[in-house]
């Protein structure tokens, strides 16, 4: 389930996500410019390896450099190639807008860094041992998420579904839309570590990890008056239990 587009209208130019946006498309376009042995190194330097930071004897042995402080931030700015690239671009870009509306460029920049920090501490927490680089937007994308499901409960997202090869277009609400998502996080989350080693390359936990970082500091960052077009999940499900 992709979504296209959602019924919220942006207020205003969208610095913050287009800066965020900006960013990551100059380091993806310098990663598309080396080699696989340079990608790798590259990945390896940059991206947040968990064992790098709870095996130091290890991440010396095999030639890390001691300061992994800041992989906390670069991860996030790196992408395995243009199907993970461009489907966090996009996600970023239908629900960003709104979320920043009713912070500011400022305020959103640092809200967007603090649920990818989030997001890879949860990871590290369930990943203590593994040597795989994490990388990608992703974490700190599904706190905007998170925030969004908060403030735009009552939201309309168009979302394409392949059916047998045919795309299938429909409205959902938004809170019925990211609610399947996270759900879906849960679930896959549960079951890579169920059957370690099977969670198909993605970093589930970081996902639900910034999702709930996003939803714990929406209100922390928002401004008090600034949004026209939010309404609260109570509100939501009062008006649907009727």
């Amino acid at each position: 389930m992709i979504p296209l587009r959602d019924n919220i209208p942006s207020r205003g130019p969208s610095y913050g996500v287009w800066l965020i946006i900006i960013l990551n498309t100059a380091v993806f376009l310098l990663q598309l410019t080396m080699t696989g042995r340079e990608l790798l190194q590259f990945t390896h330097i940059f991206g947040m390896v968990p064992a790098r930071v709870t095996d130091p004897a290890w991440a010396e042995f095999v030639g890390y450099a001691p300061n992994w402080a800041t992989t906390l931030i670069t991860h996030m700015f790196l992408h395995a190639g243009w199907l993970h690239f461009l489907l966090n671009m996009w996600m970023l870009w239908i629900f960003g807008d709104n979320v920043e509306d009713v912070m500011g460029p400022l305020r959103f920049l640092l809200f967007y860094l603090l649920c990818g920090l989030g997001a890879i501490l949860i990871h590290l927490v369930f990943n203590l041992g593994s040597q795989v680089p994490v990388i990608g937007a992703s974490g700190a994308i599904a706190g905007v998420m998170g925030a969004y499901l908060l403030l735009y409960p009552h939201a309309k997202v168009v979302a394409l579904v392949p059916i047998f090869f045919l795309p299938y277009f429909f409205e959902v609400p938004a809170v019925i839309f990211l609610s399947i998502w996270f759900l879906i996080q849960i679930l896959s989350g549960v079951f890579s570590l169920i059957f370690n080693g099977m969670g198909g390359g993605i970093a589930w936990w970081a996902h639900i990890g910034g999702f709930l970082v996003g939803v714990a500091l929406i209100r922390l960052f928002q401004k008090r008056g600034a949004c026209r077009h939010c309404t609260t999940l109570e509100q939501w499900f009062r008006q649907h239990s009727r």
